[in-house]
């Protein structure tokens, strides 16, 4: 385990290499990517039980399914900096025959992918087919996902929210990503939300907030707090309220960055308020 400030240096790289990737090849999703650094970084280096390697089964480790997988630059960014594959491997982001693709596949072989996503709304079945395997094998590691606020206007999730609490599948956490913004325009706009906690509190989950999704340490306290609530009964949702494009001041409080690579002259900028801290790919 790092300490904070080790931690927060990997924050900082790894939005470089967002920005990096996204910008040679004119294509990507930097804004949602750079909303969930802070969460990506604790959750592979301060909160899941990983084992040395890499194999599809997963047995005896916590399992990470991405749900909304046009963020896959920060995933990809993450998993290679903990050593999952060599970090030069960046270079090929979105390239032909690449490992790594748009949105993470399975067929490429990449080292810490175990699903393809990009299809919104599914990850969530597949995480609770993932923790009732658990269950099954008497395996007591936990499975973690993450959501796209947007996301939830897909109706299968609520079929699979309803079916976690029905089916007391406690050892399981969903993270949703709260910032308030989807390729069209602010999830208010499209198709408001409502109470995103309240609505899983009353499907039966057992439910946290952070805050402040971009504050590395509030980011850690409620993840440990989520693990801990594990094994009493209810699947558990942390409810994360983030700010697409965090860290790049011209990219933030806005959906238009959702898909959108930056000029020669914005990439420039953004680098220059993310000093680099861990060295470039």
């Amino acid at each position: 385990m790092a300490n904070l400030e080790e931690l927060q240096n990997l924050v900082v790289q790894v939005r470089r290499d967002i920005l990096r990737m996204v910008h040679k090849v004119n294509s990507g999703h930097p804004g949602g990517s750079l909303g969930c650094t802070e969460f990506f970084v604790a959750l592979y280096n301060e909160i899941m039980e990983l084992k040395e390697g890499f194999d599809m089964d997963g047995n005896n480790e916590d399992l990470f399914f991405l749900s909304n997988g046009h963020i896959s630059p920060v995933f990809y960014s993450v998993l290679a900096r903990r050593g999952y594959f060599e970090v030069d491997e960046l270079n090929t982001f979105r390239l032909i025959n690449s490992r790594l693709q748009g949105h993470p596949t399975t067929h490429e072989g990449l080292p810490g992918v175990r699903i393809a996503s990009g299809s919104l709304g599914q990850g969530m079945s597949v995480a609770i087919g993932a923790a009732l395997a658990k269950k099954l094998n008497g395996d007591n590691k936990l499975i973690y996902s993450l959501h796209g606020d947007g996301e939830l206007q897909e109706g299968q999730n609520w079929e699979a929210i309803m079916y976690a609490a029905g089916n007391k599948v406690d050892n399981y956490i969903a993270t949703i990503d709260l910032n308030g913004q989807q390729i069209d325009g602010s999830t208010d706009d499209v198709l408001p939300l409502g109470d995103v906690a309240e609505k899983f509190r009353v499907f039966g989950w057992d439910v946290l907030e952070i805050e402040n999704g971009n504050d590395l340490k509030q980011v850690i306290e409620g993840l440990n707090n989520a693990k801990s609530r594990t094994g009493q009964g209810k699947p558990v949702c942390v409810v994360m309220t983030t700010m697409m494009g965090n860290g790049v001041d011209f990219m933030m409080h806005t959906h238009a960055w959702h898909g959108k690579a930056p000029s020669d002259e914005q990439l420039e900028t953004a680098l220059a308020q993310n000093p680099e801290t861990l060295g470039d790919y």
